[in-house]
Order: C-alpha cells, then sequence, then structure tokens
C-alpha cells in the first residue's frame, strides 16, 4: 500500500528507533501519530514533524483503549513499544514478567484486533509489528524477552494468512544489533567481538519496505546474523553451542536488569 496520505498510529515512538521510523514514515508522506509514556519526549518530535502526539501506557488494558479511541481511524499500526525482558527468571517478580508480557506481547495483539474491523471494512490497511531476530533464535539470559518476541512472530504470521482475503497486510520487522539506539544500547552492552550492527534508519527502511511491499517478514540486519538465526532455528543445539562460544550468557549476565 501507498504510504503517502495514510494516517499511522505508531507505538514506542520517544526511543531512537521510534525517533528514526516516525521521521521515515512522515517523509514517506504519512500522517503519524506518536505514542509513548514521556510527554516531555513526544511533544518535540511531533512539533518537529508536524504529528498528533497522545502518551499512555501501553501495560494499561485502560490506557490501550483510551489511546485506540482518541486516534480514531487508522490505515496502519506499527507496534514498536517493547520492554527489556533480560535476567534471571528465578528472581523477577510477578509484576515485571506481566508487564513485559502485557507491553511486548498483549498489547500488540489487543490493539491489531481492535483496529481489524475498520481495516477489514475498508478492505486495505496494514499491521506492522517490530520484532527482534530474538523471534528467531534463543540466547541465555533472555527467557522472557525471546518469549515475547517468539509469540509475537508467530501471531504476526497467523494473523497475516487469517487477513489473506481482506486486503489488510501483517508484517514483523526483525532487527538484529542496531547502533545509537534502542535496549541494547540502553543497556550498556557491548556488540560481539567482530558483529556488524544495523542503524535506526535502517530499521525504519525495514518497515516502510514492510507496508509499501506488503512482505511478511522482513529481517534487518547483516547476512551473516540472518543465516545464523536462521540455521539457529533449524538446529537449536548448533546455537546453544555458538552461544557459549560467544560468551553470550556472561555477557548479558552483566547488564540483566533483575529484580
Amino acid at each position: 500500500m501507498k504510504l503517502n496520505g495514510a494516517t499511522v498510529l505508531l507505538t514506542g515512538a520517544t526511543g531512537g528507533i521510534g525517533h528514526a521510523i516516525a521521521r521515515r514514515l512522515t517523509a514517506e508522506g504519512a500522517q503519524v501519530v506518536l505514542t509513548g509514556r514521556r510527554t516531555e519526549v513526544l511533544a518535540p518530535l511531533a512539533a518537529e514533524l508536524g504529528a498528533r502526539s497522545i502518551a499512555a501506557d501501553l501495560s494499561v488494558a485502560s490506557e490501550v483503549d483510551r489511546l485506540l479511541a482518541e486516534t480514531g481511524p487508522v490505515d496502519v499500526l506499527v507496534a514498536n513499544a517493547a520492554l527489556p525482558g533480560t535476567g534471571d527468571l528465578a528472581t523477577m517478580t510477578t509484576e515485571r514478567i506481566d508487564q513485559n508480557l502485557d507491553v511486548n506481547l498483549r498489547t500488540p495483539i489487543m490493539m491489531a484486533r481492535a483496529l481489524l474491523p475498520q481495516l477489514t471494512a475498508r478492505g486495505a490497511g496494514h499491521l506492522v509489528f517490530i520484532g527482534s531476530v530474538s523471534g528467531i533464535v534463543a540466547s541465555p539470559g533472555s527467557t522472557l524477552y525471546n518469549a515475547t518476541k517468539f509469540g509475537l512472530r508467530g501471531f504476526a504470521a497467523a494473523l497475516r494468512q487469517d487477513l489473506h482475503p481482506t486486503g489488510v497486510g501483517v508484517s514483523i520487522v526483525e532487527p538484529g544489533f542496531v547502533r545509537d539506539a534502542g535496549m541494547f544500547v540502553n543497556s550498556g552492552m557491548e556488540v560481539p567481538k567482530g558483529t556488524r550492527t544495523v542503524s535506526p534508519d535502517q530499521v525504519a527502511a525495514g518497515v516502510v519496505k514492510a507496508i509499501v511491499k506488503n512482505r511478511g517478514e522482513v529481517v534487518v540486519a547483516p547476512v551473516e546474523i540472518r543465516f545464523g538465526a536462521r540455521l539457529g532455528s533449524l538446529f537449536p543445539s548448533v546455537n546453544d553451542a555458538a552461544q557459549r562460544q560467544a560468551g553470550a550468557a556472561e555477557m548479558v549476565s552483566k547488564h540483566a536488569y533483575n529484580d
């Protein structure tokens, strides 16, 4: 579908990746509705782009309902909001587990369900879910994050099949290691030696590609990471050995959030 003139609801707009997506969508001619929790970040971005902004906490169901009501009709949803899910599962509180499941998985599902009647009635529109290579292959110290991203990938793939006859597209965009922005950078973790990264602008370009070309899955990562993820998903024991060889558990444990 064409983005020029389309109304796009973008969640997680206050982060660096969200900023890049918002700017790219605006450059494509979309009218963007930005949402996130931090009004002090949303307002300047909205002013810069001539966009609307609606502050909302997506871990609260009533806030999600309010957001959708205030947004009104939309053509595209870009579900970008997510929380980190690294750490020792045994030390995680129930509240933290619930919050991660809500923001990363339940809320995108509920938003999609709420928007389906208007999109299918028009026979047009697109739903984009920002996943991760962590939704293709697992890594140590990331049980909760892997769970939500694997779940989001399965949801997007199945919903795409369900909506095929309706004219509504569904995509999942899965970045690898992103430099300069995002949860990996915010955590302070160092990229494994020799690992290539992608930029927030490349992620934003992947979102546009997914919408305009109606791609079911767009992996935004260097070729070696794309290949490694696919191989690891086919052969989990190979992935396990590679993760141990790379010292992934030690790397994550230094910066994981523990309750």
